[in-house]
C-alpha cells in the first residue's frame, strides 16, 4: 500500500499520533477507560434465555422489513474469498486493519488457493448484484459474518462481526444526497418498528430509557466540526448525540476544513469525493455517511450503520489517485467498475449485535453475541453485573 499523500481529499501522512488514533481507532484504548465507561448501576432487563429468543425475533423482523422497504432479496454470502480478487473489504485506507490470510493446499499444492476471511462483504455484494441479475430498484441482503482481528475489544467492538450487509442497484440519476437520505429514512423506519415490537413483547424494555426519536437528523461532517472545532472526532460525535440522539453524518472520508477527514474510509467502495451541495448551498464532498445514536444504557455514542452510494468509474479512479493506490486498478473487482460491468449501487452494513444491544438495553456486545474476549474485560463485566456469553 502506498503512503497516503497530503493532497486535498486524502489523509495527511504527517498526522500527529493523537489525531491518527482518533481517526483509526474505536475511541477507547485501555481497559482503565473501558472500566470507566461500563455502567455501575446495570441491571439486565431480560434473562439469558429471554434475550436469545428476542434476538431471533428482532432478527427475523428486521430482515423481512428491510427487504420490503428497499426491494431486497436475502442471499448467501461468503465467509472466505480468494486474496487475488481484490474483493475483501480493507475497512479503511491506512493499512492498519488487515484480513486473516491462510493457504488452502488443495491437491497437495498442485492447485492451491490463497484465501482471506472477509472483514465485510462490501465489495462482494456489488459483484453479486450482477451474479443474481439485479436491475435498478432491486437488491440483496445478507446475513454476513466476518472476523476483524485488529480492533481493540471493548464494550461494543468485537473480533467477531455480524451485519445485515445489503446492496441496491440504482440509476445514474439516483447518485445524489436526496436519494441517500431517503434510503436512510427507510432503514430508520425498520429500526423504529423493531423497537416497538420488542417493547410490545417485553414492556420491561420500555419506560426507564427514552425510545429512539421518530426522525434522524442529517448533518455533514463539516457542520459537526464547525460546532465543536476543538474536539477530536469521537468526542464531536458524543457531544452532538447528547443534543440530537440520532444523526446521520454525511461525508466520511474527505478532508475537512481542519485538514483531516472525519474518519478514514477505503477508496474503492463508498463515494466520499464527489462534490455535493452542503449546508447553505456551499460545496462539500461525499455521498456516504454513518448512522449514530445515543445509547442511554452505556451513555455513549453508538454506531449502527455505515453506508453510501458506491463509486462509479470516475470516483474510483479519483479516490485511488488521491490515496496513492492506483495499482489496485488492475484487480478484477476494480476492472469491473471501470468497464461498467457491475451496476451503480448504494449499500451498507447494519450491525446486528449492535442493533440488538441497543434495542434490548444491553451494556455489552457480549450479552447478545458469542465471541472471544480478553480475561481482563470479562472480569470487568462480571464485577459490574454484566453477563457476557461464553
Amino acid at each position: 500500500m502506498s503512503t497516503l499523500g497530503t493532497t486535498t481529499g486524502s489523509d495527511s501522512a504527517t498526522l500527529d499520533d493523537g489525531k491518527r488514533a482518533d481517526l483509526s481507532g474505536p475511541g477507547i484504548g485501555t481497559y482503565d477507560e473501558v472500566a470507566a465507561v461500563l455502567p455501575t448501576d446495570y441491571r439486565p432487563r431480560l434473562g439469558l434465555r429471554e434475550t436469545q429468543e428476542e434476538i431471533f425475533a428482532v432478527k427475523r423482523l428486521i430482515e423481512d422489513r428491510l427487504c420490503a422497504e428497499l426491494g431486497l432479496t436475502m442471499v448467501q454470502v461468503p465467509l472466505i474469498v480468494a486474496s487475488d480478487t481484490g474483493v475483501n473489504d480493507m475497512l479503511d485506507r491506512d493499512g492498519s486493519r488487515t484480513p486473516i490470510c491462510f493457504h488452502i493446499s488443495n491437491d497437495r499444492d498442485l492447485h492451491p488457493i490463497e484465501a482471506e476471511v472477509v472483514q465485510a462483504a462490501t465489495k462482494w455484494k456489488r459483484l453479486a448484484l450482477t451474479q443474481f441479475g439485479m436491475a435498478p430498484g432491486e437488491g440483496l441482503c445478507t446475513d454476513m459474518r466476518a472476523v476483524r482481528k485488529d480492533y481493540f475489544l471493548d464494550h461494543d467492538h468485537s473480533a467477531y462481526v455480524d451485519q445485515w450487509d445489503w446492496e441496491l442497484a440504482i440509476r445514474p440519476e439516483e447518485r445524489n444526497l436526496d436519494f441517500l437520505k431517503d434510503v436512510v429514512r427507510r432503514i430508520w423506519r425498520v429500526l423504529k418498528l423493531a423497537e416497538a415490537e420488542a417493547h410490545r413483547r417485553h414492556p420491561e424494555l420500555a419506560g426507564e430509557y427514552p425510545d429512539l426519536p421518530d426522525e434522524v437528523t442529517f448533518l455533514h461532517a463539516e457542520e459537526v466540526l464547525e460546532r465543536y472545532p476543538n474536539l477530536p472526532r469521537k468526542q464531536r460525535e458524543t457531544r452532538i448525540l447528547q443534543e440530537i440522539p440520532a444523526v446521520f453524518i454525511i461525508g466520511i472520508g474527505w478532508t475537512l476544513a481542519d485538514g483531516f477527514p472525519h474518519e478514514l474510509r477505503a477508496a474503492d467502495y463508498d463515494d466520499w469525493s464527489s462534490p455535493v451541495a452542503g449546508p447553505g448551498g456551499r460545496l462539500t464532498h461525499g455521498l456516504n455517511g454513518d448512522l449514530l445514536v445515543w445509547n442511554p444504557v452505556t451513555r455513549r455514542r453508538h454506531e449502527l450503520s455505515s453506508m453510501g452510494i458506491r463509486v462509479d468509474a470516475a470516483a474510483l479512479r479519483r479516490q485511488l489517485e488521491l490515496t496513492g493506490q492506483t495499482e489496485w486498478l488492475s484487480l478484477p473487482y476494480h476492472r469491473a467498475i471501470l468497464e461498467d460491468r457491475v451496476p451503480l449501487s448504494i449499500g451498507g452494513g447494519i450491525g446486528q449485535s449492535r442493533t440488538q444491544m441497543l434495542l434490548l438495553r444491553k451494556a455489552h456486545l457480549g450479552e447478545v453475541s458469542v465471541s472471544v474476549w480478553p480475561r481482563i474485560l470479562t472480569e470487568l463485566c462480571r464485577e459490574k453485573g454484566i453477563p457476557v456469553l461464553e
